[in-house]
């Protein structure tokens, strides 16, 4: 007697959020099965990539993204060279340096390198801000504004600003938003509800649920993750069906792993080599937890992390 395994579709599914427009847009989440389940039914959307740039890059001195972005000066030749890496699906420009805390690079710099950005390239774009509050919530309205009909997602409305995130970016501009909360489910549920009650269509949401490099507390993301995507599927929660998204990059490679030097730490071998096995260890647990799309950005991670994909999809 042949073996007939038992199939476990739900009838519940993630929403399918589209980001860009034309011929490189890209659809987050749209699936009904448990990440990856490809045996229970077919994942029509696989996960994404996005490629991190921040406005900082020039400093990076990992040997392999040196070398990949030698002659970029400015954001928008990185984002162009980016476009042109194996495994990229969409670019993430990371404002880092608009901190007030840092160097607080006015929002109007930010906003023109964006624009920049969007004329030089064709890929979706996402916009990662400094995570302060006030800079990030006029930073977000600027560039939704100056990017309007480009259909960007910003990164990220928290319980602080989501009314001005929200009105500005999706309401006023047409622009996606991602709601950011830190590894807790009822945080994440209550920040979705909160921006559907001031008018952001379910549809034009993503979440952030919180991440970490593997090894420092990832376990609180992995069970978040894994409550997450059982109560949108299992239950049929519409206020969890929203597309995960999953900054690895930002936390990876700012771990002690990551950033002592060979001279400090000789017993733990190559530098960029251990930033490279962080990024793709944080990443593959993410996607395997359920994150529609990770954020990263050495090319030899993105490239192993797309082969990953595409075999398991």
């Amino acid at each position: 007697m042949s073996f007939a395994p038992k199939t476990q579709a739900f009838n519940a599914k993630i929403n399918a959020v589209t980001l860009g427009t034309g011929d490189k847009a890209v659809v987050l989440g749209g699936q009904n099965v448990l990440p990856f389940y490809t045996f229970d039914a077919a994942i029509e959307n696989a996960p994404k990539i996005g490629v991190e740039i921040t406005d900082t890059a020039k400093e990076w001195t990992a040997p392999g993204l040196t070398e990949f972005y030698a002659g970029c000066e400015t954001m928008a030749d990185f984002a162009k060279k980016a476009e042109t890496m194996e495994g990229a699906d969409f670019l993430v420009l990371h404002f880092e340096s608009a901190d007030p805390n840092g160097a607080n690079r006015s929002v109007e710099d930010c906003v023109a390198d964006a624009k920049a950005v969007a004329e030089a390239v064709t890929m979706p774009i996402a916009i990662m801000g400094c995570k302060n509050v006030e800079k990030d919530s006029e930073l977000f309205a600027k560039i939704s504004e100056a990017l309007q009909g480009k259909n960007i997602v910003v990164l990220s409305a928290r319980e602080e600003n989501y009314k001005t995130v929200g009105a500005s970016a999706a309401l006023a501009y047409g622009q996606k938003v991602g709601a950011e909360t830190a590894d807790d489910i009822n945080l994440a549920k209550q920040l979705n509800i909160m921006m559907k009650g001031v008018g952001v269509a379910a549809d034009s949401i993503v979440m952030n649920i919180g991440t970490a490099a593997v090894g420092y507390g990832y376990e609180y993301v992995a069970s978040t993750l894994d409550r997450v995507r059982a109560a949108a599927l299992a239950q049929s929660d519409a206020d969890l069906q929203m597309p995960i998204i999953a900054p690895v990059s930002a936390d990876t490679w700012g771990v002690k792993e990551s950033v002592a030097t060979e001279e400090d730490a000789p017993e733990w071998g190559n530098q960029e080599e251990r930033a490279i096995g962080m990024e793709i260890s944080t990443a593959a647990a993410n996607l395997t937890g359920g994150a529609d799309a990770v954020i990263m950005r050495h090319p030899a991670a993105i490239a192993t992390i797309k082969k990953f994909i595409t075999e398991l999809v």
